[in-house]
């Protein structure tokens, strides 16, 4: 089959004679139309986080059409529109076993330690490709997964209509959750450095944060920066809850006292838990008016896909890799 391989850091190779995904009896095979990209990808791409082998297929918010089962599958059939939930939990273990199934401790993460999805065809879990309505364009769906995070982070924190809330970081997760806030009656405010990406934000139903004294009773902090998770930990009002959504593995000062005092709930956010942050999800995309395909701004071809990569760290919204014509 064709797939994207990452042969080193930061050269992405198209090739035509990949092997063909082997599917167990429980899985499906999907023929892959869309991959969005996000920042996990691009620290594979870059280098930064190592995959399973060299070369590797990476990718994991992806879509397609399935067009095998395997034979112990009676809930899938050929020819469904799927999106993929990129993370098998293994349903066994005592995190999953309590619905926590972003703790899993046997959890297979595509694009990391599982193949990624841009390529030709991808073997899936039957479990973890999710029927879809077939009106659902490819790019709303290339947005799903991340979708399924923000709706995620946005549920858990409690925030209710007409509440005060600050999105700090409008990257794509921080847009989505601005759109999963818009959609749940909150007009939330929005701390971004970058001019484009807080446009964007603005231009879907977002007010900018020009007011430094100002405290909210809800911060999501989607930056994963220091500056940003300062900004949070600032703007939050008394009681706040400060959800935390962006990673950085580097060290940063935190006063106890002062969270201590406020009584801050500090919420660490980590994808989404099996099966009903996805179930959700579905739901949502067909009862509100998301639309997530808003925050898309840059398509790239197969033949493209190095560039989109390297480039998407500084495109405002969100990029994607549209697998519909291998050719292009």
């Amino acid at each position: 089959m064709k797939a994207l391989t990452l042969t080193s850091a930061r050269h992405l190779e198209q090739v035509d004679d990949w092997p063909d995904p082997e599917p167990g009896e429980h899985d499906v095979v999907v023929e892959m139309l869309g991959v969005g990209l996000c920042g996990s990808d691009l620290s594979v791409y870059d280098g930064k986080r190592e995959p399973a082998a060299m070369p590797w297929i990476i990718g994991h918010e992806g879509c397609g059409r399935i067009v095998e089962v395997g034979p112990a599958v009676a809930d899938r059939s050929v020819g469904e529109l799927v999106v993929v939930e990129p993370n098998y939990c293994c349903l066994h273990c005592q995190w999953c076993r309590r619905g926590r199934t972003a703790q899993c401790d046997h959890r297979g993460i595509v694009g990391i330690n599982r193949p990624g999805l841009l390529s030709q065809f991808a073997a899936v879990p039957a479990r973890f490709a999710w029927p879809v309505p077939e009106q659902w364009p490819v790019e709303r769906l290339v947005c799903f997964e991340p979708l399924a995070v923000a709706q995620g982070v946005v549920r858990r924190s409690g925030v209710r209509a007409g509440q005060s809330c600050l999105v700090v970081g409008a990257g794509s997760q921080g847009l989505l959750i601005c759109l999963s806030l818009l959609a749940a009656g909150v007009t939330p405010a929005v701390s971004e450095p970058h001019p484009g990406r807080l446009a964007l934000a603005v231009s879907l139903g977002a007010e900018p944060a020009d007011d430094p004294d100002r405290r909210y009773s809800y911060v999501f902090e989607s930056s994963g920066v220091e500056p940003g998770f300062h900004d949070a930990l600032r703007a939050a009002d008394k009681t706040a809850v400060v959800s935390l959504v962006g990673q950085n593995t580097a060290p940063f000062p935190v006063v106890t006292q002062d969270i201590v005092q406020r009584q801050l709930t500090l919420l660490g956010a980590l994808i989404y838990d099996h099966p009903v942050d996805f179930d959700h999800t579905r739901t949502a995309l067909g009862d509100l008016d998301l639309a997530p395909e808003r925050i898309l701004r840059s398509r790239a071809t197969p033949g493209r896909a190095d560039e989109a990569l390297a480039a998407a760290r500084e495109i405002p919204g969100k990029s994607w890799i549209d697998l519909s014509d291998w050719s292009a």
